[in-house]
């Protein structure tokens, strides 16, 4: 008789444990970890939908994007990231080279949507908006008709003009890459080194900024990302509205390669709990109308080329894109780094 009892208990607690791990795996396979740089309410409205279309709840942590990598480092196989989402190829790319990222599955579809230079060579991390680092400058006193090229602000008549950003910005670093992998690194020396002689003011401050310096008459010309322009032309601040509507937009380097463009993008993570619905996000946030809020909402630039621009970035006109890779900016990174410190930008 006790062994029939005992026998009864052990059942019991067996069953229990296979109840208990069947409800775990429920639990996971109905929510998705995303961890994200990004902090815009864009996001949160498509995260929304993605819940409402799949019943997947979508946890997000957000934070600076060293932090999350850093985050996911540490974890190791325990982490319970499903998707790391973060803006600028060269931080997409060290994610990757640290072992923290896995490929995208059903690439036929991302091949049919995206161009080649916004998909990882590996599919370990695509491409979900763009963005074109153009110059900006003062209408008062600039005459846009005299702008070119990136390469052509180190001319002796831009001197004391220009405004950027530290060469510890990521965006900056990208560029450089790109300066790198179009003109060599001994061009891309001496055009940061040109670029320092011709700064109106030591490094400071973000792509706000910058338009706010030009407003304030500190320089006549920056370097900024185009969805900056276009939220400081929405704001409800009255001094970045007033900033944004004294500067002009120009996209350089339209007689040659094209403007320099990066992204925010989108990978898997190695270990994630979930990796189908982290596919199933993936190809949501592909689709016509995920991209439509992300132009319409942050002033970015789809890649889904379905979709058009918003109104703002319509205004502006269409330009030539450079089509280097972007693994390149992930790539040259060091090197930028590198040639930034040799040139001493700040």
């Amino acid at each position: 008789m006790k062994n029939i009892v005992f026998l009864l208990l052990v059942f019991t607690v067996l069953v229990g444990c296979k109840n208990d791990s069947k409800s775990s795996d429920e639990t996971t396979l109905n929510q998705l970890n995303v961890y994200t740089h990004r902090h815009y309410d864009s996001d949160k409205q498509l995260f929304e939908m993605f819940e409402k279309e799949t019943g997947i709840k979508v946890n997000v942590i957000n934070s600076k994007a060293d932090e999350l990598i850093q985050k996911m480092v540490l974890e190791g196989e325990q982490s319970p990231a499903d998707v790391l989402i973060t803006v600028d190829a060269g931080r997409l790319h060290m994610a990757k080279e640290k072992g923290l990222l896995q490929p995208v599955k059903n690439t036929a579809v991302i091949d049919s949507i995206l161009s080649p230079n916004l998909v990882d060579k590996d599919y370990e991390w695509i491409a979900l908006t763009k963005r074109a680092r153009i110059l900006v400058y003062a209408k008062d006193r600039i005459d846009p008709t005299e702008l070119s090229s990136y390469e052509d602000l180190v001319l002796p008549k831009w001197e004391g003009k220009l405004l950027f950003r530290s060469s510890s910005n990521i965006y900056n670093q990208s560029l450089m890459a790109s300066i790198v992998a179009n003109d060599g690194e001994d061009i891309a020396k001496k055009w940061a080194q040109g670029m320092v002689k011709n700064q109106a003011r030591k490094p400071k401050g973000n792509d706000r900024d910058q338009v706010k310096a030009i407003a304030a008459g500190e320089g006549d010309i920056a370097i900024v990302n185009t969805y900056y322009v276009g939220k400081m032309l929405n704001s409800n601040d009255r001094v970045e509205l007033e900033a944004a509507d004294k500067v002009g937009v120009f996209f350089p380097n339209q007689k040659d390669r094209g403007t320099h463009i990066n992204i925010s993008g989108i990978g898997i993570a190695k270990h994630s709990p979930n990796p189908e619905a982290a596919n199933q996000l993936i190809h949501f946030l592909l689709n016509e109308e995920a991209q439509k809020v992300f132009a319409l909402s942050n002033y970015e630039y789809p890649v889904n080329p379905s979709v058009e621009n918003s109104e703002i970035l319509k205004a502006w006109g269409d330009f030539k894109e450079d089509s280097l890779h972007l693994n390149l900016l992930g790539e040259l990174n060091k090197k930028a780094v590198i040639l930034f410190d040799e040139a001493g930008w700040k």
